[in-house]
């Protein structure tokens, strides 16, 4: 029986990932390994091999946490889950679970919570060892390709979204409309929101209008804020910026409406200034959203599986993740890769 698999690993901050064999885990009392089926690959992938974030993992680790698979050893104690159960392995890998945080199902701001590809080994390997109260379930009838983006991206746009108040009829701008914002588009018009997408690329604006955008605006044309102001008469009741970009976050206030919601997902390095008098005398809130919880994970995860959210996927093989990196790095991913584990 192997003892090994194989992984690819960030052994220095900026450098490519090595490729290399690692020790399969073995589950203790409360874990679970899972044999791993297939792996998104997300920007916070690129930041964590950058050592972008103040807080930085510890080398040498494996990213990836949009990590899908089958159980495939099960410690002691473990009943929530068993072996042959399709689960997904999220960034939210672990949290307390007593804090006032948890307790109020925030546990994403748990001050112990551990993140998956991060501060534990992630999904870019053959085997996963996970915390089965908070892996993801996936429904019967999505394949593991198809719900890799959705525990990552996905859960964090429909999270977004909830986060901007915005109802029914009413308008969001989503301001990047590739990984995240392609799912964003969607989620948004499942729950009957009127849909005005940004982006610099008119390639990626082309496929926000077919999956249902109602308006488009490219970032790059004059004003994009005064744009969305006009196109919505007078600004996205929400905004949801996805784009890893500073501009996209000034722009982001800017297009929100009086009384409106301007939420961030997007990470870039950095800080951006806020105009305060645009925002007091508009009453705009800005609201920091991070990923979500394990019952937005269901949520998300229940869309996707009644087909009414489908990523646009690019399956590649593990031995690909540099050259995938690279392109996420340069913007020329068009939606999501998925590191398919079939081909490795």
């Amino acid at each position: 029986m192997a003892t090994t698999m194989h992984s690819a690993v960030v052994e220095a901050f900026g450098k490519p990932l090595v490729l290399r064999e690692w020790a399969i885990p073995t589950p203790g009392p409360g874990q679970i390994v899972v044999k791993t089926e297939a792996c998104g690959v997300c920007h916070t992938d690129l930041h964590a091999a950058h050592g972008d974030w103040p807080l930085k993992p510890k080398l040498p680790f494996i990213p990836g946490h949009e990590g899908i698979g089958i159980v495939s050893a099960v410690g002691a104690g473990v009943t929530i889950v068993k072996a042959g159960d399709r689960v997904g392995v999220p960034w939210l890998y672990s949290a307390c679970g007593h804090c006032e945080y948890c307790l109020t199902a925030w546990e994403t701001v748990c001050a112990e919570a551990e993140f998956g590809g991060y501060t534990k080994n992630g999904g870019f390997a053959e085997y996963i060892l996970a915390d089965p109260d908070y892996v993801a379930h996936i429904p019967s009838g999505l394949d593991a390709l198809a719900a890799a983006p959705i525990i990552c991206a996905g859960i964090t746009t429909y999270k977004g979204l909830k986060e901007t108040g915005a109802r029914p009829g009413e308008w969001v701008a989503i301001s990047g409309a590739g990984g995240l914002g392609h799912l964003a588009i969607q989620y948004a018009k499942v729950m009957g929101l009127m849909v005005c997408a940004v982006d610099i690329d008119d390639r990626k604006l082309a496929q926000a209008t077919t999956l249902g955008a109602d308006c488009v605006v490219n970032a790059k044309s004059g004003d994009p804020a005064a744009a969305v102001k006009k196109l919505t008469d007078g600004g996205a009741h929400g905004v949801l910026i996805t784009a890893p970009s500073l501009i996209a976050f000034n722009q982001g206030v800017a297009m929100t409406r009086k009384h409106g919601i301007c939420v961030l997902v997007g990470l870039p390095p950095g800080e951006f200034p806020i105009p305060l008098f645009d925002v007091v005398a508009n009453c705009i809130t800005i609201r920091g959203s991070f990923v979500g919880t394990r019952h937005d994970m269901a949520e998300a995860l229940a869309f996707a599986a009644q087909g009414k959210v489908k990523a646009d996927i690019e399956p590649q093989p593990l031995s690909a993740i540099n050259e995938v990196l690279q392109r996420l790095e340069h913007g020329d991913v068009p939606a999501r890769v998925v590191i398919d584990f079939a081909h490795t």
